[in-house]
C-alpha cells in the first residue's frame, strides 16, 4: 500500500508534511484504515493514482474527470484560504516578466507544466479564450517551477501558476522578483484527496480534518492548510476537457 502527497511537496515543506501524514495514519488507524507508516517521496502520479492500493493521496481535477474519475473516490478539496475563492476552490495567477509592458497577452510564447494540468493548462487556456486570444506556441516544462523560471529568462512570455504553488515560490524562490501577475483564471475546485476505489469517504475526511485539528500550528502554517472541504462530483466533471497544446 502506498500514500503520497505530491502536488505541493517541496524541501521545505517536506517535515511539515511528514508531521501532518503521522498523524492521518494514526486516526485512519482509528478508523480500521490500514494506511503505511510513511508517505512515499517521488512517485510518478499517473502510476500511483492507477494503484489499487493507493490509501492517500492528492489529485488535480483536470486527471481526474479526464482519466480516474470512475477509479478513484474524490474525499474532499484542499482549502488554503485564497483572496476571492469560495473554500476548497483555487485559480491560478497569469504571470509574466515584470519588465514586460503588456496588459494585453495575445498569441504568446506560453510555458506549462503538463497537459493534464487544470492550472497550469486548461483555466489559463479558457482565461485566454475569454480575452478573445490563444497562444501563438508552447513550450512543456515539467512544473510550474520550471514555468515560472522558463518566464522568468524569456523562453516564454506567460504561464498559469496554480496560486497556492505560487505563494510558496514567492516566498522561497528569489527570482519570483522578476516576474509579475497579470490576471487571475476563474476559480475551479481545488486539489484533492482521493483513495482509490469506490469507498465511503466520509472515514477517510474524518480522519483528515481531525489531523488537521491537531497539527501544530507552525506546521498548519507551513501548509497553509486551512481545511479539507468536501464538493459536489460535478463541480469537477462540468469543467471541459481541454485540447492537447500545439508546439
Amino acid at each position: 500500500m502506498i500514500a503520497a502527497f505530491p502536488m505541493y511537496l517541496r524541501a521545505e515543506n517536506t517535515a511539515a508534511h511528514d508531521a501532518f501524514w503521522s498523524l492521518i495514519h494514526d486516526a485512519l488507524r482509528d478508523r480500521g484504515i490500514a494506511a503505511p507508516p510513511t508517505l512515499s517521496d517521488g512517485a510518478d502520479t499517473m502510476a500511483l493514482w492507477s494503484r489499487p492500493d493507493m490509501v492517500l493521496s492528492q489529485i488535480c481535477n483536470l486527471p481526474y474527470r479526464a482519466v480516474f474519475k470512475d477509479k478513484i473516490t474524490l474525499i474532499g478539496a484542499m482549502d488554503h484560504g485564497l483572496p476571492d475563492a469560495r473554500p476548497g476552490e483555487y485559480y491560478s495567477v497569469m504571470i509574466a516578466r515584470a519588465d514586460d509592458p503588456r496588459d494585453h497577452f495575445a498569441d504568446v510564447r506560453f510555458a506549462l507544466n503538463d497537459p493534464l494540468s487544470n492550472s497550469g493548462w486548461c483555466m489559463p487556456g479558457l482565461w485566454a479564450a475569454a480575452r478573445g486570444t490563444g497562444f501563438a506556441t508552447t513550450i512543456q516544462t515539467g512544473s510550474h517551477l520550471a514555468s515560472a523560471r522558463a518566464v522568468a529568462e524569456g523562453r516564454a512570455d506567460l504561464a498559469g501558476i496554480d496560486a497556492v504553488t505560487w505563494q510558496m515560490l514567492e516566498k522561497w524562490e528569489d527570482f519570483t522578483t522578476g516576474l509579475r501577475v497579470v490576471g487571475r483564471t476563474d476559480p475551479s475546485p481545488g486539489i484533492s484527496f482521493c483513495t482509490a476505489g469506490a469507498v465511503d469517504p466520509a472515514p477517510y475526511l474524518a480522519a483528515l480534518s481531525n489531523a488537521l485539528t491537531a497539527l501544530a500550528a507552525q506546521d498548519r502554517e507551513t501548509l497553509a492548510l486551512h481545511g479539507i472541504i468536501p464538493l459536489p462530483r460535478d463541480r469537477y466533471l462540468d469543467l471541459p476537457i481541454p485540447a492537447a497544446p500545439s508546439t
